[in-house]
């Protein structure tokens, strides 16, 4: 059907990111959210094996990649969203409330090559913005409360939330981040749930809960509404603040927030080059 594209997706092991390749059937024009820059913290060094294997597949299919999209600025993995700009000469596309991110953190690494404006991405998606992918339309859903960027992306019958929602088995996002907030939070998964019960659903990460041993990242809006144990069944918005704030409280930050942020407001370039050429991450102390 011209409304439905064809979505692959590509499974990180190492920090249990999904990124997706979507695709129009009709044009093979493509989209890739959400890429993974590998990361390597013990000797901090970067490699593009994970995004050059989507990259092999998309060529194997003989698609045209037009667009690099960011559901947010990922605190648990670095972006590959520059390396497919430099070497693909596509832009790349993330919520227009990025510019609150960069202003939070870009100052915590000194970073003061960082236009807080968000200059160093190629389009800044306001709630409701629609752009082409070949024949089909692409929505921008401005989704906060993860982090005051957070956007989900509706591409004909499928919807990308980033990290709003997980599995239906796994729940939630964490809401404690500079700028979340749980409430919110919950005012856009009501959002993302008010679409229709078959609208296919596709998950930023996944975890395994208990009881299960295979990963998944692929369930559907009605399975969400009636199963997600965090907000399934028609939980109330307070007892859904009460949970989120309390398990966030048991929460350790993510093994790779300080590189992640860091590379991730640059939209995926690394620092400029000190004078000896080198590149280098700054690791504030007692911050976090």
């Amino acid at each position: 059907m011209a409304h439905t594209p064809d979505v692959r997706g590509f499974f990180d092991p190492a920090t249990h990111t999904i990124t997706y390749l979507v695709s129009d059937p009709a044009t093979g024009q493509a989209a890739i959210i959400d890429p993974v820059l590998d990361y390597e913290a013990a000797t901090a060094r970067t490699s593009t094996r994970s995004i050059d294997g989507v990259m092999a597949a998309l060529r194997d299919a003989g698609l045209t990649l037009t667009t690099v999209l960011e559901t947010h600025a990922h605190a648990d993995h670095l972006t590959a969203a520059e390396h497919l700009r430099r070497t693909e000469g596509v832009p790349i596309g993330i919520g227009e409330r990025i510019t609150r991110v960069q202003t939070v953190f870009a100052p915590l690494f000194g970073a003061s090559d960082v236009s807080l404006d968000g200059v160093a991405f190629d389009h800044l998606h306001a709630d409701g913005d629609t752009f082409s992918l070949g024949d089909l339309t692409v929505e921008v859903i401005h989704t906060p409360g993860h982090t005051p960027a957070c956007v989900s992306y509706r591409i004909g019958d499928a919807l990308f939330v980033g990290d709003t929602l997980f599995m239906p088995d796994y729940g939630t996002a964490r809401a404690d981040f500079p700028g979340g907030d749980a409430r919110t939070l919950y005012r856009s998964i009501r959002k993302l749930l008010a679409f229709p019960d078959q609208t296919r659903m596709f998950v930023g990460h996944d975890y395994l809960p208990e009881g299960r041993s295979d990963f998944r990242f692929e369930t559907t809006v009605g399975a969400q509404r009636r199963d997600n144990v965090h907000i399934g069944g028609g939980v109330s918005e307070d007892a859904f603040v009460a949970m989120r704030e309390t398990r966030d409280a048991t929460l350790k930050a993510p093994q790779l927030i300080l590189p992640a942020l860091q590379i991730n407001i640059r939209a995926g370039a690394l620092p400029p080059a000190d004078a000896d050429g080198r590149s280098y991450l700054r690791m504030p102390l007692n911050t976090i």
